[in-house]
């Protein structure tokens, strides 16, 4: 017979060793490495025992593809990234920053879904039935079938889940919660991975769709084991500047849907309201151009944003130059100042430059780097660009200008808001109507085209 033993694995890399460790060898992980039991076999020969299966193997074309149908939560900008809605027995982990807003965008998934005509229990673990119930008058989300439960032990939730028998099920938060059938600190990796695992077993044997709230470190990742987002269905990002009033729900994994899609959020006092057209957000409205600024159009995921850059460009104070950015790369700002200098024979190296975006957006795509450019030369030449243009294209080392992915889809959300010029990289064949898409192989042809439009457009007037 086969006896067992002990042996320690490591939940991130799946390393093992012989005893437990605090930190693991291999990925140098704290707290990761977790005591699972093997069968050792006797006289050397392995063991191999077939267990008759509880329910049989079916064809796939048996299954009802409508078991697993998406059902709206009320919130569109929420069913955007979530590709329709929430599954019923599917596991969906939303993380995010302290204060971003998590409990109170769930809080009104809740009362969508009660208006809905179905019920909704909300397990908070960090906050008291009455506090949320405060929350709730504050934001207008009280509704008859939408229960609470302030509760922190995993079996006493799953009773208030027999219990209320609800079809959706938030759980603020799983680091909150603990189980005294495994050992641990409530918030340790054992506890986590242990109520996580319960959690997710009673959601797919009852099919209730389950919503998990998850905390994240210092750097931004979700806390507790890496295991923890392979159990789960759907892993969803709230990301927010508290400067601003502008969330972001961003898909990472979607089992039922896209994991690109980004979802727009403005939070207020009175609640939080989804945004179906945020380009708006990102535009600094004015009635006439202002040296320093240009737009773009940026993806986020599969989404079109509309995004404008500014630049200011002054002399240095004490013969060093400044540096100050925000919402863009430092590093690709600084290359594109260095092109500029090179390539273009702009003068910027020496002086201060300041670049930021409007409304609190982050511009990580490669296509920005064209309207960045023109920002900074717009500001040093003092020539405004036209209102009604966009620059999109990524600018090389050499000074050349390169195409990037979806142009056919930022080029029409341009031409939606009522742009009509368009500085593209060479080799844009499908432009929409309406629009007058002009080509440049550089970042110096890019500057004429500047002038030549702004000569154009100050003519015209």
């Amino acid at each position: 017979m086969a006896k067992p033993r002990s042996q320690y694995r490591c939940s991130e890399c799946h390393h093992l060793t012989a005893k437990w460790v605090g930190r693991c060898p291999d990925c140098g992980t704290w707290g990761t490495v977790d005591e699972v039991a093997v069968l050792a076999a006797v006289n050397g020969s392995s063991v191999r025992r077939a267990v008759a299966p509880t329910s049989p193997a079916v064809p796939i074309s048996s299954i009802d593809p409508g078991q697993t149908r998406h059902i709206h939560t009320g919130v569109d900008e929420l069913d955007r990234v979530l590709g329709g809605g929430l599954v019923p027995g599917s596991v969906t982990l939303l993380a995010g920053d302290p204060g971003v807003g998590k409990s109170t965008l769930l809080l009104e998934v809740a009362h969508r879904w009660a208006r809905a005509g179905q019920r909704a229990l909300y397990l908070s673990g960090e906050e008291s039935a009455g506090q949320i119930r405060m929350r709730a008058e504050r934001t207008g989300c009280t509704h008859d079938e939408v229960y609470l439960a302030a509760e922190s032990d995993l079996q006493v939730a799953l009773g208030h889940i027999d219990a209320v028998r609800p079809s959706l099920v938030v759980v603020d938060s799983v680091q909150t919660m603990s189980t005294t059938e495994t050992d641990g600190v409530t918030g340790g990796v054992t506890q986590v991975r242990a109520v996580t695992t319960a959690l997710t077993m009673a959601a797919k044997t009852s099919g209730v769709a389950l919503i998990l709230v998850g905390h994240v470190t210092k750097d931004g990742a979700i806390a507790g084991p890496r295991s923890l987002e392979h159990l789960v269905d759907v892993v969803l990002h709230f990301e927010g500047d508290r400067a601003t009033s502008l969330r972001m729900v961003r898909g990472v994994k979607n089992r039922f849907g896209a994991a690109d899609e980004v979802g727009c959020f403005l939070l207020h006092d009175n609640g939080i309201e989804g945004v179906a057209d945020p380009s708006g957000l990102f535009r600094d409205q004015r009635p006439t151009p202002v040296p320093g600024t240009a737009v773009t159009v940026t993806l986020d995921g599969k989404r079109p944003l509309i995004g404008e850059v500014q630049a200011l460009i002054g002399q240095p104070a004490n013969g060093s130059p400044r540096r100050a950015v925000s919402g863009i790369d430092s590093s690709r700002a600084a290359m594109i100042t260095a092109v500029l200098d090179k390539h273009v024979g702009l003068p910027v190296g020496t002086r201060d430059i300041y670049l930021s975006t409007v409304g609190g957006m982050r511009l990580t795509d490669p296509s920005a780097d064209l309207a960045v450019a023109l920002a900074i030369a717009s500001s040093q030449t003092d020539l405004p660009m036209p209102a009604e243009a966009v620059a999109i294209g990524e600018v090389g080392l050499a000074g050349d200008l390169r195409r990037v992915t979806g142009m056919d889809r930022r080029l029409a959300e341009a031409a939606r808001l009522g742009f009509t010029v368009a500085i593209v990289p060479p080799g844009v064949k499908s432009v929409p109507a309406g629009l007058r898409a002009i080509s440049a192989d550089n970042i110096g042809a890019a500057l004429r085209v500047l002038r030549e439009i702004s000569k154009n457009t100050a003519n015209e007037r």
